[in-house]
């Protein structure tokens, strides 16, 4: 039996890393999927593919999240194709590395704007349209163990997942008379285009794979399940919860 099977699920930032993973684990599961992107329409395109390749349906919405705009017609369009929408998971997000003392306005900016003001739009947004249908549904953000723990270089990211984690704790208050639920999920260190550089120092990787538990770096695809429960009806009592995906590496600091 597929989780998802009857509805339709709406991802941000989904033409590659986490969204990407989720856009096509969802459709495995049944739903029909809307996929927002800005950039790479190769990789969006790629996307859809993929999952219309497996039988099932899926379009791609091109817009910047940073842009109020964006969210309304990103949801829009996916009504237009598919009707409704019963899960929209927010997961669009910038980290673009660089020390605190001369960090550029810019750079400060434009992640605030994309990361945490994008997320308040695109949820927004969701709602509206969930509360107008009338019978609940589930929304789930991607904030990130950054949300908990701070950061040398991430003096203007990790105050962004803090951000987008109050904001799912307020709106599961907020949306709960609609049966909206809304949630987050934590990743630890997921291998995807925003760390690879990163990474690429081999000295590193070591040392960070050692203070994980379970002695790996995270894929894209371990978000999927998570997703998948909390926007299942296996989660319809779940509201407000932060769940870590990190592989034990949160507990482990010490």
């Amino acid at each position: 039996m597929m989780l998802l099977a009857g509805k339709t699920v709406l991802v941000t930032g989904a033409s590659a890393g986490i969204g990407r993973a989720v856009a096509i684990g969802c459709a495995r599961q049944g739903a029909q999927v809307a996929i927002n992107y800005n950039s790479d329409v190769a990789g969006a395109e790629a996307v859809v593919a993929e999952i219309e390749a497996g039988r099932g349906q899926a379009i791609a919405v091109r817009g910047d999240v940073a842009d109020p705009a964006a969210a309304t017609d990103f949801v829009e369009r996916a009504v237009a194709a598919f009707d409704k929408v019963d899960v929209f998971v927010n997961n669009a997000g910038i980290c673009p590395f660089h020390a605190f003392l001369d960090m550029p306005a810019e750079t400060l900016e434009r992640t605030m704007q994309v990361n945490l003001h994008g997320a308040y739009y695109m949820v927004q947004a969701a709602a509206n349209r969930m509360v107008a249908q009338g019978h609940g549904g589930s929304i789930i953000a991607m904030s990130s163990i950054s949300a908990l723990v701070g950061g040398e270089f991430q003096t203007h990211y990790t105050p962004t997942k803090a951000g987008v984690l109050s904001l799912m704790q307020s709106t599961a208050i907020a949306l709960g008379k609609h049966r909206i639920r809304c949630n987050a999920l934590l990743p630890g260190t997921i291998l995807t285009d925003i760390n690879k550089d990163d990474l690429a120092d081999a000295m590193k990787r070591r040392q960070m794979e050692a203070r994980i538990p379970l002695g790996r770096l995270g894929r894209p695809e371990d978000l999927v399940g998570p997703t998948v429960f909390l926007a299942s009806d296996l989660a319809e009592y779940v509201t407000g919860a932060a769940l870590l995906v990190d592989g034990g590496a949160f507990v482990n600091l010490q």
